[in-house]
């Protein structure tokens, strides 16, 4: 995946799987430490070790950190299922935080599946864990689907 006209031929799965075979990581996964580790059509899994970089005011993990994880996971999890030449974006995120999280967290997983995709729209979920399978957060999105 070279250059933009490469991507554009190319399905969402076969860019996705391009990317995890190159570790061409997009730039939020870099700055906050997490990265896309698995896809298959219609699901994604991104995993990521939240440290003190990404704290608040009040020494724990900050809930857009969590958001983060879980926005991308059900936006990859569309963008899976995506014909060449469509995107998607968000609408609509919602999220429900079970468990703070610090530093001494470790290692998190974002597991994020379709629910439902048409021309138009698209809905899914996902769910945050920690190393020991402990529910984190949850979310649920509206995506919108978009024809370049």
């Amino acid at each position: 995946m070279t250059d933009t006209l490469d991507r554009a031929a190319l399905s969402g799965i076969e860019q996705l799987r391009a990317m995890i075979v190159s570790d061409a990581q997009p730039p939020i996964g870099r700055t906050l430490d997490f990265a896309l580790v698995e896809v298959e059509e219609g699901r994604a899994v991104f995993e990521g070790n939240p440290d003190g970089r990404v704290y608040n005011p009040i020494g724990s993990v900050h809930g857009g950190y969590a958001a983060t994880l879980l926005d991308s996971a059900c936006g990859i999890a569309v963008h899976s299922r995506l014909a060449p030449g469509q995107a998607y974006t968000t609408l609509e995120l919602k999220v429900s935080y079970l468990r703070g999280m610090t530093a001494d967290t470790g290692l998190v997983r974002a597991e994020g599946v379709v629910v439902s995709i048409g021309r138009r729209v698209a809905f899914a979920e996902a769910k945050l864990t920690d190393a020991a399978g402990r529910l984190l957060a949850t979310a649920t999105s509206t995506l919108l689907v978009i024809t370049q």
